[in-house]
């Protein structure tokens, strides 16, 4: 009986890795133009609320999501690996794939100016990728390529930020360099005088909470979209003014 059971478990542990292998190695079929110049300047800003994505750890291997995959902004941050269908086309770059963050929304009926328009519209899985980004994959002629694509974990240098913007009794709190699932799921902010006190999406990687809290160091509890909960004490002194950033030496991992 013990043979039996030994026998029994090992064939649920292969069975598991195979599984997690197999789900690890699958492609979703996608499409993929440009945007913003060879430099990748005009992809700055943008739906998520990054505004300079150099200050805030992404740079311009960046794309915006059509709206199936951008989800309401809850996909912000996240990371994509994006190869080129060689398959279907011959404007591939074989061999080569490159792993972009979400930081844009690609709006429905959104006229590409390259090959027509339209391939934002749902149910369409298609990323508008920084020009640098897309050319490390595709020929430059092409346009419009058809790509392969799956989720990765992110990897991003330092620790979570917090950019604190609104007024006395409207605080929005722009949450940036999140690695690992590299989006947020839930997060409450806690005053020097306060309980913990639940923030709303507002829009993309920006959360909201209308309480007084001018003038109170700041606590963040954040959930991210892997799972993983972050309690970030005191990351923001009582001095904080509106328009600040800062900075922790906490961040994710799953």
């Amino acid at each position: 009986m013990g043979s039996a059971t030994a026998m029994l478990l090992e064939f649920v542990a292969v069975a598991a890795l195979l599984a997690t292998s197999a789900t690890a190695q699958y492609w979703n079929s996608g499409t993929a133009t440009f945007y913003g110049g060879k430099d990748g300047s005009g992809t700055m800003g943008g739906a998520c609320g990054y505004d300079n994505l150099y200050n805030q750890g992404y740079g311009v291997l960046n794309a915006a999501l059509s709206q199936v995959l951008f989800n309401d902004g809850a996909s912000c941050g996240q990371c994509y690996n994006i190869k080129c269908d060689t398959s279907k086309s011959a404007w591939c770059k074989p061999g080569y794939s490159v792993t972009i963050t979400a930081t844009n929304l690609c709006p429905p009926n959104y006229a590409i100016t390259t090959n027509g328009g339209g391939w934002c519209n749902p149910p369409r899985a298609h990323f508008d990728m920084s020009q640098p980004a897309w050319e490390q994959i595709g020929i430059y002629r092409a346009g419009i390529i058809p790509v392969l694509y799956q989720r990765v974990p992110c990897s991003r240098q330092g620790g979570v930020r917090f950019t604190i913007s609104g007024f006395n009794y409207f605080q929005l709190v722009l949450v940036t360099n999140v690695a690992a699932s590299g989006s947020i799921r839930s997060m409450s902010v806690k005053g020097a005088n306060t309980g913990w006190i639940a923030m709303t999406r507002n829009w993309g990687a920006l959360w909201q909470c209308s309480s007084a809290l001018v003038g109170q160091g700041l606590s963040f509890m954040v959930i991210s979209t892997g799972g993983q909960t972050l309690y970030m004490n005191n990351v923001v002194p009582g001095w904080w003014t509106f328009g600040m950033t800062f900075a922790t030496n906490l961040q994710f991992y799953q």
